[in-house]
């Protein structure tokens, strides 16, 4: 018990010294934007008070929540340091929640300001931003979150679970876990949004509708389908959401707007699919899939195997 308390101790105090350390070095980083962007900014009045708000969002704050950590870690007062943080993680998904409007309005003030342009290119030469831009710089607070999350697992799992400091690393790991998912969602979300914008483009003329709320894109790639009746295979690009499957094939290379899109063929509604594998049980080369609606049989083939069992996966998890 002696060897085991003092191993968790030994693995504590690194994980401790790590926690602290790298808290300095975002602390670093986060003054950089908050002395040559923020401050400057503000008091030479180049951006309007809204589009500087939308820009930073709260990293004053995430600045000051981090500060006070710090110096509750470099004095040994870990309980205290984390319940005071946790009252300041919601800051976090608020930032997440900004970002993409903050890169938007950003990139917008580059292209339209003139003396924004100038100041922002001017400050990114200094040496303390070491080739770095501001784009570079605003998404560390998300990227420390995630440090956060393994620090406060590491320090919970090497803590006797009978001290108080056990009951305080429990329900901060908690809280950070939470406020991840949180971001995560948010990340999600917006990469979801863009999957299905960009199909909605692919797509010859507006007919077909992609983009409906609640629905997530899953998958795409070509696949044969194979006739009813001994006709060719048809090649066919496949789009798989989590309501529908979208069947198209290429618009003519010749024609002067969709050349390079895509004529949607068919949607098939997955509420009443089943999917079977008809072969490509083992490792053959390729193998066949059976879908059947309430009207219609479709039978798809690949000749690569890992493509088949790409397909089969992603159609049963789809389809349940």
């Amino acid at each position: 018990v002696e060897d085991q308390r003092a191993r968790w101790e030994r693995k504590r105090s690194r994980t401790a010294k790590e926690l602290l350390e790298t808290e300095h070095k975002y602390l670093e980083q986060l003054d950089l934007v908050l002395t040559y962007f923020v401050t400057i900014l503000k008091a030479k009045g180049t951006l309007k008070p809204a589009v500087l708000e939308t820009i930073f969002g709260p990293l004053e704050s995430l600045y000051s929540a981090s500060h006070v950590l710090s110096l509750h870690l470099e004095k040994g007062n870990l309980g205290p340091g984390l319940e005071n943080f946790c009252l300041s993680l919601d800051l976090y998904g608020h930032y997440a929640e900004n970002l993409e409007q903050a890169n938007k309005i950003l990139k917008e003030q580059v292209r339209k300001n003139k003396s924004f342009r100038k100041f922002k290119k001017l400050q990114e030469t200094r040496p303390q931003f070491q080739g770095r831009e501001l784009e570079d710089l605003l998404p560390l607070p998300l990227q420390r979150l995630h440090q956060y999350k393994h620090f406060f697992r590491d320090l919970l799992e090497n803590t006797s679970p009978d001290t108080a400091e056990y009951q305080k690393l429990a329900k901060t790991v908690k809280s950070v876990c939470e406020v991840s998912h949180w971001v995560q969602d948010i990340f999600d979300k917006r990469e979801n949004s863009l999957q299905l914008l960009r199909v909605q483009k692919l797509l010859k003329g507006q007919k077909t509708q992609v983009l409906t709320p609640g629905r997530w894109y899953i998958h795409e790639g070509w696949l044969s389908v194979v006739p009813s009746k001994g006709e060719e295979l048809k090649n066919r690009m496949f789009f798989l959401f989590s309501d529908i499957l979208i069947a198209a094939k290429p618009c003519h290379p010749l024609h002067l707007l969709n050349s390079n899109k895509l004529s949607c063929q068919a949607v098939y509604p997955l509420h009443q699919c089943s999917v079977d594998k008809v072969f490509g049980h083992t490792w053959s080369q390729g193998g066949l899939l059976s879908l059947s609606f309430p009207h219609k049989t479709l039978l798809l083939m690949s000749s690569n195997q890992q493509e088949i069992n790409d397909w089969y996966r992603s159609l049963t998890a789809a389809v349940r």
